[in-house]
């Protein structure tokens, strides 16, 4: 074979190479494209078998937690805090002005004092002093009075003896007896204001309290109307609570002398008080009812003065009253329940009150003949609907 007839072979297998490439392409689409058809279409199928299978099982319907609920009737019982107050707290001063000669350990702040306790003494040279002044000038007093008395009888015999009348009180000595009795009183005034004044140099305790804060040193010398020590009574303690209208109108009355239960922050009982008095005017900055109440010791040994407390106040029997959980009432102000055919309905309930997780609402009034018990939702949802068909889970209460 020659070079020419080899170059033609080649060249014609060439071309018919280039041919075949693009046949050969488009066959492999062909089948690529028939591929993703048949995928398409089974998928279709099989989306057409699901919906038919789920339409023939309907959803069921909404599980919904519930709690049974007897109709009965509540005990009121409100709530509310208080700051835990002495019924007594002084700050002495001196009554009188001196030097301060002792401060006995008992003034010492923290220290319990009982009635009496002496706490300071002041130098009281002078006033016992004025004391025995005083003392004298009332003696002297004496002596003029039973003089004036004596000149008195005197004269009363003589115009007696001689059968005249008097002519004025004069000649009785009348003025000079007024004038020594008048003086004799004022002397014993006197007395009785230098006593007092030496008793003011001795400072004693007026009530049994804690002495909190102490003022003075020994050797300070103090005057009239300076702060000495500071006292808080520790065997009655007050406390003032703060109740708006609704709260007043479910408490339980007359209220003077009921008992009251005061709880610490966590809920233990701590003590009982008595409830002094309450109401008849409205704070001016609250508009709110204050009751007022007294903690006596002993049996108050857990409550301190300054402390915040829960104080629980008897309040009235509601009756037809319902005690659902707190979590029932939604945000709305709804509560949810189920009727005779499981569904769904909502009503805005009458809140009475309150007391720990639990609502005391009025019983709804139902169109059936007297209904006792309600099935109340515990959780109700947003997704809620009236007359939705639900089924119930009972949830103890």
């Amino acid at each position: 074979m020659t070079d020419k007839s080899i170059s033609n072979a080649q060249s014609a297998f060439a071309n018919s190479s280039g041919v075949d490439k693009p046949r050969k392409r488009s066959v492999w689409i062909l089948v690529s494209l028939g591929v993703f058809i048949g995928v398409l279409f089974f998928l279709m199928a099989v989306e057409d078998t699901i919906d038919v299978q789920q339409t023939k099982t309907p959803p069921l319907p909404p599980l919904v937690s519930i709690e049974t609920i007897q109709v009965n009737p509540q005990s009121a019982e409100i709530s509310a805090f208080a700051e835990v107050k002495p019924q007594w707290s002084a700050e002495l001063r001196a009554a009188v002005s001196g030097r301060i000669t002792e401060v006995l350990p008992s003034a010492l702040a923290g220290e319990r004092v009982q009635a009496g306790t002496t706490l300071i003494t002041i130098e009281n040279s002078q006033y016992a002093a004025q004391l025995s002044a005083a003392e004298l000038t009332l003696k002297e007093t004496n002596l003029n009075l039973l003089k004036a008395k004596n000149a008195t009888l005197l004269a009363r015999k003589e115009f007696k003896r001689t059968g005249k009348k008097p002519p004025n009180d004069l000649a009785l000595h009348l003025p000079q007896l007024e004038i020594a009795k008048t003086s004799v009183a004022s002397a014993e005034a006197r007395v009785l204001a230098a006593k007092r004044q030496l008793e003011e140099a001795t400072i004693v305790a007026p009530f049994s309290a804690f002495v909190t804060e102490r003022f003075v040193s020994p050797g300070q010398t103090v005057n009239v109307g300076d702060s000495l020590v500071k006292l808080a009574d520790n065997t009655t303690f007050e406390l003032v609570v703060e109740l708006g209208r609704n709260d007043w109108s479910l408490l339980k009355k007359p209220i003077m002398g009921l008992s009251a239960q005061v709880n610490d922050q966590n809920g233990q009982l701590i003590a009982q008080a008595e409830i002094r008095q309450g109401g008849g005017f409205l704070d001016e900055t609250t508009r709110q009812y204050k009751v007022y109440l007294e903690v006596k010791k002993p049996g108050a040994e857990q409550l301190l003065s300054g402390d915040f407390v829960r104080v629980l106040l008897p309040g009235v029997t509601v009756q037809n009253a319902l005690d659902i959980p707190a979590s029932s009432l939604t945000q709305e102000g709804h509560i949810w329940y189920l009727d005779a055919q499981d569904r769904l309905q909502r009503l805005t309930p009458t809140v009475l009150f309150r007391h720990d997780d639990r609502i005391v609402i009025k019983a709804p009034q139902s169109s059936e003949t007297k209904k006792e018990t309600w099935r109340v939702a515990t959780t109700p949802l947003v997704s809620f609907l009236p007359g939705q068909k639900a089924r119930p889970q009972n949830v103890e209460g």
